[in-house]
């Protein structure tokens, strides 16, 4: 059974180790169907550096994210997520994590907050190996890479035909949802041998 994990996160600042998340969404595909979709809106780290620029980008402000509900709170929903689908003792039952960029950023935010809650689980539910869709688009959109003025979500996504609303990025669901359609599109192309 193939299990995937798209997962997106709206942070504080781009600093694992100095930010926090105050976004969580996550998409559970199952064999190719999506069974689920979360949204946690997450208080930071009460140490957690906030870059207002950061949270600017996202549409929100200092007051705001301070007022969502305590991570912990957030953090058991979304393991309680994880748990319907995987059995944690099982080490062949896992997931596929799946982000844009998320091997350098999104995975990082998310293992740091396993540890900020005390919980060194992180590596029983998800496969070391995750997908990054933006290192999968980068072989897909090789040969147009260079008309190309940059390589976030949205322009890739635009470039390889996804509808884009530009009002709605920077939103964790949106995010993720966009993620998805990229994934489905560049994993389909046959890579030409080398």
């Amino acid at each position: 059974m193939e299990k995937i994990l798209v997962f997106d996160v709206e942070t504080t600042g781009v600093k694992h180790w100095q930010h926090s998340i105050h976004q969580l969404s996550a998409m559970v595909v199952i064999d190719g169907k999506i069974t689920e979709v979360i949204d946690l809106k997450i208080r930071p780290h009460e140490k957690a550096v906030i870059d207002e620029m950061a949270l600017k980008v996202s549409g929100v402000d200092p007051e705001t994210v301070m007022a969502y509900e305590h991570r912990t709170v957030q953090f058991g929903r979304f393991v309680d997520l994880l748990d319907k689908h995987i059995d944690l003792f099982n080490p062949e039952d896992k997931f596929f994590l799946v982000g844009y960029n998320n091997s350098w950023f999104d995975n990082e935010f998310l293992r740091n907050l396993f540890v900020l809650e005390g919980d060194s689980s992180f590596g029983n539910y998800f496969w070391q190996n995750g997908i990054d869709v933006m290192v999968l688009a980068g072989q897909y959109l090789m040969p147009d890479r260079h008309k190309m003025p940059s390589f976030k979500l949205h322009r890739v996504a635009k470039w390889v035909g996804v509808d884009v609303d530009d009002s709605k990025l920077h939103d964790a669901v949106y995010d993720l949802e966009l993620t998805w359609q990229v994934y489905n599109i560049v994993k389909g192309k046959t890579i030409d041998d080398w």
